[in-house]
């Protein structure tokens, strides 16, 4: 659309100072024929747009002159921040012009309005590495994120092992995974995490919140994550596991393959891997089918083939009795 181009051409004259017509038209996509049309454009809608002729001539903007943006609000640049998933970008390999077009926006914002470029970031972290996902109502985000913009403590009551404990926290930050929200606040002098939906009461008090200087939101949630997984249960065990199916195997979340093996001219591979439980290990064996023969340990082994053992006795009883199926079938 035209007005998306017009408003183009004005940022990259505010950005860039000085731009001929040929540099428009390329970075546009469009005619020099179509950028002198805009230029006149701009001229006649107020702008003060300059052009200086000669070899080092282009198009500039009268000095002093900068526009706000089309009026975007600090809390709108910070969504744009927000809703970018770093991994994606840097997968993409544009991740350093995402932060370029960040500095840009707030470069355009009012210096007196927006917060520092750490702001948003410091205070909310998404999480997109995959656990599983969660539908949960989260009543009192809301209080929560407002104390945390406002630098203010809150008094929470949340749920824990069935008991509910009550908290005086200064907030460090939200941080969001997979459909779940997560609080980091301090609470005598450490660091906590709380799930927001297990909070049932939520009160913004008058006491302000000093954040400490070296707190990174990231590294700590980060930091969190390998503490909570190390401390989770573990299960190792011995299979051979046929090739075409180690793609379904690398798609269980709470498995990790530690050792691999293959041999010439077998379709086999011999797998060595953990588990969170005995529990978790014998589903993925049993969902693997035909394609797995389980090796250590031998509990493991028993427990697998109780399982399919019933499984296909249940399915005999089954077939025998549905209609038309009430004689002993051979085998």
């Amino acid at each position: 659309m035209r007005a998306d181009r017009l408003l183009s051409i004005l940022l990259l004259l505010q950005n860039r100072g000085k731009v001929t017509s040929r540099e428009l038209a390329g970075t546009l996509e469009v005619s020099e024929r179509t950028i002198f049309r805009d230029m006149e454009a701009l001229s006649a809608s107020g702008i003060p747009v300059l052009a200086e002729r000669g070899r080092e001539g282009g198009w500039m903007l009268t000095e002093g002159y900068r526009t706000s943006l089309t009026g975007m609000k600090p809390k709108e640049i910070g969504a744009l921040q927000l809703s970018a998933d770093p991994s994606i970008l840097q997968d993409l390999g544009i991740h350093e012009d995402y932060t370029l077009a960040t500095r840009k926006l707030e470069a355009a914002a009012t210096a007196n309005t927006f917060p520092s470029a750490n702001y948003f970031n410091q205070r909310i972290h998404i999480d997109s590495e995959g656990w599983v996902p969660s539908k949960e109502s989260f009543p009192f985000l809301s209080e929560l994120q407002t104390a945390l913009w406002e630098d203010r403590k809150v008094n929470i009551s949340y749920l824990r092992n069935g008991e509910v404990k009550n908290r005086k926290i200064g907030l460090l930050g939200l941080v969001a995974k997979q459909g779940v929200w997560y609080v980091i606040g301090e609470h005598d002098g450490q660091f906590r995490t709380y799930r927001v939906s297990r909070i049932i009461a939520c009160q913004k008090i008058d006491e302000a919140y000093t954040r400490p200087d070296d707190f990174e939101l990231t590294s700590y949630w980060e930091s969190s994550k390998v503490s909570f997984k190390s401390a989770l249960p573990s299960y190792k065990a011995k299979f051979s596991l046929q090739s075409s199916s180690l793609p379904v195997l690398s798609q269980e979340r709470y498995v990790t393959v530690l050792s691999m093996e293959d041999s010439p001219g077998s379709a086999w591979l011999k797998v060595e891997a953990e588990f969170n439980t005995i529990e978790a290990a014998c589903r993925v064996m049993l969902s693997l089918g035909p394609n797995v023969i389980v090796g250590e340990p031998e509990e493991l082994r028993a427990r697998v083939y109780k399982a399919a053992l019933k499984t296909v006795l249940l399915g005999r009883r089954v077939r025998r009795s549905l209609p038309g199926n009430s004689q002993p079938q051979q085998e």
